[in-house]
């Protein structure tokens, strides 16, 4: 199956590993990966801070760096939940109206689409440690995701997953509210990674890096014992060679 990567512009900045085991991954599961080295931004900055038209002219340019024909993947639910709500208000009843359409109805975050697309759950990955999910705002509000992960991840080897109180609440990061907000914020934050401590957590778990980046600030200011994966980098890690898919 032929798909078009979207490595949003932060995760291709700061993360870009992540994005690297988002294509061994995909193509572990039988995938052939095309990357368009053009891309940049799907605007969900712009459209978060309330400057629409600048939103709309970078998700204009989102519109024609992909097809509207394939599949499109990415390592992050909070980009895809932009294209596909954020752009009903950038070019619904617009010339772009049709084929932005068509790509909100093939654009996927990674877990989403290797669960209820490709069908596949197993990768061989192994991780030693105990571990807690964190469902992002974008991932389980806008699309809908909450087994998928949870699936995946029950499948990594040496991988002890637990379910941490409030797991559904936000980390306190939401883009510019934790820039406007930093207090109650980083209370946010304080509260999430303390739940995932009271369940002896090793590792906090998400299909967002952006949730991910704010709790790994916290954890990291206060040196707490405790480490932050994408999904994808822990599906993508300790593969055993031998094992058939």
């Amino acid at each position: 199956m032929k798909i078009e990567l979207f490595v949003p512009c932060f995760v291709d900045q700061l993360y870009p590993e992540t994005a690297f085991n988002t294509v061994k991954v995909l193509e572990k599961a039988g995938c052939e990966v095309s990357y368009n080295s053009k891309q940049t931004c799907c605007g969900q900055p712009a459209y978060n801070a309330g400057y629409w038209e600048q939103a709309k002219e970078i998700g204009g340019k989102f519109l024609t760096d992909f097809s509207e024909n394939e599949y499109i993947v990415a390592p992050s639910a909070s980009c895809v939940g932009m294209v596909k709500n954020g752009f009903n208000d950038l070019f619904t009843n617009t010339i772009v109206h049709n084929k932005c359409r068509s790509m909100q109805a093939n654009i996927f975050e990674l877990s989403d689409f290797l669960i209820n697309v490709l069908k596949k759950d197993y990768f061989g990955a192994e991780l030693d440690g105990k571990a807690v999910y964190h469902d992002s705002c974008s991932g389980l509000r806008e699309c809908k995701i909450k087994e998928e992960p949870r699936q995946l991840l029950s499948k990594v080897h040496g991988l002890e997953m637990v379910e941490m109180k409030d797991t559904d609440m936000c980390c306190g990061f939401g883009g510019t509210f934790a820039v406007k907000f930093d207090a109650i914020s980083s209370a946010m934050a304080e509260q999430k990674v303390n739940n995932a401590l009271e369940m002896g957590a090793e590792y906090i778990i998400s299909t967002d890096l952006s949730c991910l980046m704010h709790l790994e600030g916290y954890i990291k200011k206060n040196n707490i014992p405790l480490k932050t994966m994408h999904i994808a980098d822990v599906l993508a890690n300790g593969w055993l060679e031998s094992t058939e898919y």
